[in-house]
């Protein structure tokens, strides 16, 4: 068999996705991205990036491609309940609010600089492996790789293609996001709790700000009748204009049975999700990203065995994830606790600025 014209094939057009690709390029190899959407896809998700991220952002090259009007520093997080408030800053430097597509267009650019072939508005139907090689069905026609990666998302097909498929944590929970403009977006996140669901309000331009809903399944997924739930938020976008249409995600909770199968690795949402509550899904996405792409250097010279190496890193990185998700999302179900924890970190701010720096 010829040897593959591409060593890594990303399948999925995201930050998570394009940020393998760079970070292979970088090393070296040969790599190409398939994104079935035409521009820059966008998602329900809340759109903060930590310092770490923002960090991370730098290394491959796409922070100075950031469109300014799509972008806004943010300080530190903020949480709301009943009138009691506590806000923790960002000891690591500043953290950003960016529009999605905003961010995929800066990291397309990288992507092209760093030699990355970009496939958009290109749709994988089907990948099989093969001693030595990985074949893509690439609308209509074949494409080799020596690798693929899947990056297609908190539902990947790929992932169920190879068995990979897990099965839905418990509790079941889904988001929605709007964007308005003519508002005061502020300088930090703001999560506003209510028994029921929280309310994440993000920076996201000079005068566009993020509004996204986290809410269990027996919660009516109707963006106006949860807005009603929180009557601060209602009242700061009175007089807004609705500024992108409405998305949705869920289940949220996904967690594989590997990510790993042969010569194709699973990165991003595809690797597995448990909670948008922490903010911190793209900086573990980039780390994971980097992890992966000097995996996938070894294995090229050395095997798919190597493989094993960003494995145990994803794991590592992913249980850190976990744990920190996972509690916050079972204090979100107890509100008489919530409550009591947010009156003892009112009172001792440096407590929460903490744990920000334990989950970052």
């Amino acid at each position: 068999m010829a040897a593959p014209r591409i060593d890594v094939a990303v399948v999925g057009g995201g930050p998570v996705g394009l940020a393998t690709a760079i970070a292979c390029a970088s090393r070296g190899l040969r790599a190409a991205v398939f994104e079935r959407q035409r521009g820059a896809p966008d998602k329900a998700c809340g759109e903060g990036l930590t310092p770490e991220g923002l960090l991370a952002l730098d290394r491959l090259g796409a922070r100075r491609h950031l469109d300014p009007s799509m972008c806004a520093p943010m300080v530190g997080i903020r949480y709301v309940q009943d009138g009691a408030a506590v806000e923790g800053r960002f000891r690591q430097g500043m953290g950003l609010g960016i529009r999605r597509p905003g961010l995929v267009r800066a990291l397309q650019i990288a992507a092209r600089a760093a030699g990355v072939e970009l496939q958009l508005g290109t749709a994988v139907r089907h990948v099989s492996q093969a001693p030595g090689a990985v074949t893509l069905e690439v609308d209509g026609c074949s494409v080799s790789a020596a690798y693929a990666v899947a990056a297609d998302g908190l539902h990947s097909p790929l992932r169920r293609s190879f068995g990979l498929e897990g099965v839905s944590g418990r509790p079941e929970r889904w988001g929605l996001r709007r964007h308005y403009r003519n508002v005061a977006p502020g300088r930090w996140v703001e999560v506003h709790w209510h028994a029921d669901a929280e309310c994440y309000l993000t920076p996201t331009g000079p005068n566009r700000l993020g509004v996204a809903f986290l809410f269990g399944a027996r919660t009516a997924p109707r963006f106006e009748a949860l807005l009603a739930r929180f009557p601060e938020v209602a009242r700061r976008l009175r007089g807004a204009a609705v500024d992108s249409p409405l998305r949705g995600a869920g289940p949220l909770r996904q967690l594989p049975k590997d990510v790993v199968a042969g010569r194709v690795a699973l990165v991003g949402d595809a690797a597995g999700y448990v909670d948008a509550l922490t903010g911190e899904g793209l900086s573990l996405g980039f780390a994971c990203a980097r992890a992966l792409a000097e995996a996938l250097a070894k294995a090229l010279t050395h095997g798919p065995d190597r493989l094993d190496a960003y494995r145990r890193a994803h794991a590592r990185l992913f249980q850190a994830h976990a744990r920190s998700a996972g509690g916050l999302v079972w204090l979100a179900q107890r509100p008489p606790l919530r409550r009591a924890a947010l009156r003892v970190l009112a009172r001792a701010p440096a407590l929460f600025e903490l744990a920000l720096r334990a989950v970052g």
